[in-house]
């Protein structure tokens, strides 16, 4: 199932938490070999962790992690700002209609429908938080991966070549995408909503009442 949980709240679901970041220091330097910072239980964290994220994050039938990514607003520290600023011109990206997703992270032996499930997720909070694209950096294996699932990014710079570039993107969430994107998932509308609405359910109406 999908799970929506703010960095404060991981202590509520340790088994969840252990293994996300286990498992981004599997993928991201074990398997990609980018220069992160693992810790002495083998976990990868980094300085953006610490800004209270928003996780989406996929869990196993036993608890553990099958996929995720991590969610900050553009209105604070991002990392396409502070780190890949150069590959926008040097121009920063800060609107509270954008929001960062980075770490996108899949477990080993995940199954072929998570990506497509966070995909899902991302349209959830866009729809959710009144958010209009996500923009994030990913390496060259994620072109396929996002072809398939049915939802590329509009690229705003790259540098490398090969299997070594890097691109910033971004990504809206279209009616069409979101259908593409479900039956990719294998999960109906009502069911993605509906783990989102157990997670925001409170907040959401707040929101509404506020704006009323």
């Amino acid at each position: 199932m999908l799970r929506y949980i703010y960095a404060d709240q991981l202590h509520h679901y340790p088994k969840l938490a252990r293994t996300m970041f286990r498992d981004r220091a599997d993928q991201f330097s074990d398997r990609l070999g980018w220069e992160v910072s693992v810790d002495d239980t083998g976990a990868e964290r980094d300085q953006y962790d610490d800004l209270c994220p928003l996780y989406v994050i996929w869990e196993q039938p036993d608890g553990s992690h099958g996929g995720s990514m991590r969610l900050l607003p553009t209105t604070g520290r991002v990392m396409v700002n502070e780190v890949f600023g150069h590959l926008t011109g040097g121009a920063p990206i800060t609107s509270p209609l954008i929001w960062e997703c980075t770490r996108f992270c899949l477990a080993r032996g995940a199954g072929g429908n998570v990506a497509a499930a966070l995909m899902l997720a991302g349209g959830e909070v866009m729809t959710g938080f009144g958010v209009r694209h996500f923009v994030g950096v990913f390496d060259a294996r994620m072109v396929r991966i996002y072809r398939v699932i049915g939802s590329s990014p509009e690229i705003l710079g790259s540098e490398g070549e090969g299997r070594d570039k890097i691109s910033v993107g971004l990504w809206e969430f279209t009616t069409q995408a979101r259908s593409r994107i479900g039956l990719r998932a294998g999960l109906s509308p009502e069911l993605s909503r509906l783990w989102f609405n157990r997670a925001f359910g409170g907040e959401m109406a707040g929101r509404l009442a506020l704006s009323a």
